[in-house]
């Protein structure tokens, strides 16, 4: 819900959980979508990006993509911490590098790179089915 001063309260289960300004939220939209970018530029397949803001007071945004091996996870994972630490984001943790999905995170974003087996086990656009999709590449192209 967002207010007259420039600000957003999100809230779950009737709580409120957070308060942050519309400009925090605009450069975290804009760091998810850089991470869905380079998804595609390293020819990650399915790439999703969900807006978790009116779902979970742990993060705003799941990046979820597939990659065919692991070296294509690995570049995926690395050139996403690079983007990332550009634009101020550090990785605050990292799961799953040598296995057959790893899942970066950066505090309001979160990557998930999966093998194609993995994904359609955890099947995560499923299980938060509740989050809307974002089409990044206009926001992108906006900014």
């Amino acid at each position: 819900m967002a207010s007259a001063t420039g600000t957003r309260v999100t809230k779950h289960s009737g709580e409120v959980t957070a308060i942050r300004r519309e400009e925090q939220l605009q450069e975290t939209l804009l760091n998810a979508c850089r991470v869905a970018e380079v998804c595609e530029r390293f020819r990650g397949r399915d790439t999703v990006l969900l807006d978790m803001t009116q779902i979970s007071p742990l993060f705003d945004y799941f990046v979820i993509t597939t990659a065919g091996s692991r070296r294509q996870s690995h570049a995926i994972a690395e050139t996403a911490d690079d983007v990332m630490a550009e634009h101020g984001s550090d990785r605050m943790g990292r799961e799953g590098y040598d296995g057959p999905w790893i899942c970066e995170d950066y505090g309001d974003v979160v990557l998930h790179v999966f093998s194609p087996d993995m994904r359609e086990l955890y099947d995560l656009e499923n299980l938060w089915g509740d989050a809307p999709r974002v089409d990044w590449q206009p926001v992108l192209a906006d900014n």
